[in-house]
């Protein structure tokens, strides 16, 4: 026998066979509570039983024990479908069989419907018979429970997925001359929302501003950060703060929210001017971004970016200012996209990297989606899998004809 079939059949105990099972049974009669007890010695079953001859006693010697109900109809305190109702609402956790001297079918198929899991008529029971049925019982419960639970869990997976999407941004740009392209690859498993954020926000006075961070982590805590710290910057924008200021205020934010000191965030931020032919750009420890100017691919380097936020208390950050020209594509993205692997060795893609893929890319004139997904394909197969990391990216292109 294999270890993997050995630890299944170990998940998988029989109910009174691989230990005792628990009865609570509900009987009135002392005889008849006597006949079954007996009826169950001579199966063989290994069952540990609990008599109670009325609701109220079953009410208290009921406990998580407790794997099957055997229930009759007929109590000094209770009778009929309305004894089948309580002993159900009383015992959600375990298994309900009637055994009842009522042979009435109809009451039978009802008691079903109700949520018993089986009916059964003492006249027409055995031994081998009771024994069956409470084992089928308890099975059929606990089938029932897992689909319950797995449709609970669809049903939470698909409200977090409704919730995750709903956090994603919409661009607020208003421009037919610019063209916008994003990519959203969270590095958790079966997750929406990562850790990095962006956002692009064009304000009244013509002016367009793009962000792009990466909060450090990869869990569902860095991902609500990076929310928080997305929706207070576009508040701050449309309040008309810019620039140093901005990121001051965005890196109170990030001490006020993250829930330990060693939480930090990197974060480009950008202004392309209302004539769209210069930009200013503000790095905080982020990868420089990416200037698409007809054939050439450039990386904007500055000696006046500065840390990322949450790492010294009252740093500043200075703006570098990049003339674009008419026709121009800029790249934000997150060190996702160039932290992968080249091959076996330890060598990462890194910056320089992207850009050698970038201008091997017939795409990168176009600056389109098919740029992105180009890039993305190539990190990927150079890395031998798929991108562990977080992944953002965000293309905001112009041309002279819209």
């Amino acid at each position: 026998m294999s270890a993997i079939n050995h630890r299944q059949q170990q998940h998988s105990a029989v109910p009174g066979v691989d230990g005792p099972l628990g009865l609570l049974l509900i009987e009135d009669d002392p005889g008849d509570a006597f006949l079954v007890q007996e009826l169950l010695a001579e199966s063989g079953l290994n069952v540990d039983i609990t008599h109670a001859p009325t609701l109220g006693e079953a009410r208290r010697k009921l406990s998580r024990r407790v794997q099957c109900i055997l229930v009759d109809l007929s109590l000094p305190d209770a009778d009929g479908f309305e004894l089948l109702q309580e002993v159900l609402s009383m015992g959600t956790h375990a298994a309900v069989v009637v055994l009842t001297g009522l042979d009435d079918s109809h009451l039978g198929v009802r008691a079903v419907a109700a949520g018993a899991e089986d009916y059964l008529v003492k006249q027409h029971v055995d031994g081998p018979l009771l024994a069956r049925a409470i084992r089928y019982a308890i099975e059929r419960k606990r089938a029932e429970e897992s689909e319950r639970r797995l449709v609970e869990a669809r049903i939470v997976g698909r409200e977090n997925a409704r919730l995750e999407r709903g956090l994603l941004p919409v661009p607020v740009i208003d421009d037919p001359t610019l063209h916008h392209h994003t990519r959203y690859q969270p590095g958790r498993e079966r997750a929406l929302l990562g850790g990095d954020f962006y956002d692009t926000v064009q304000t009244s006075d013509g002016t367009v501003h793009l962000v792009i961070g990466d909060v450090c982590g990869h869990g569902p805590d860095e991902a609500a950060l990076g929310v928080c710290l997305r929706m207070a910057w576009r508040t701050l924008v449309l309040a008309g703060h810019t620039g140093g200021g901005l990121l001051s205020t965005l890196d109170t934010v990030l001490g006020l929210e993250r829930r330990s000191d060693e939480i930090f965030t990197t974060l480009c931020m950008v202004t392309v001017a209302p004539d769209r032919r210069s930009a200013q750009i503000y790095m905080a420890g982020h990868p420089v971004p990416l200037l698409f100017v007809g054939d050439e691919v450039t990386a904007l380097e500055g000696e006046e970016f500065g840390p990322a936020l949450g790492l010294l208390p009252g740093a500043e950050w200075s703006a570098v200012d990049v003339e674009l020209g008419e026709s121009w594509g800029l790249m934000l993205y997150t060190d996702g996209l160039i932290e992968g692997l080249i091959g076996k060795g330890p060598e990462r893609l890194g910056t320089d990297g992207l850009i050698r893929l970038a201008q091997n890319t017939p795409d990168r004139k176009f600056c389109s989606d098919a740029l992105i997904d180009t890039l993305v394909s190539e990190a990927e197969t150079l890395n031998g899998e798929a991108l562990a990391d977080d992944l953002a990216v965000l293309l905001l292109a112009r041309s002279e004809t819209g």
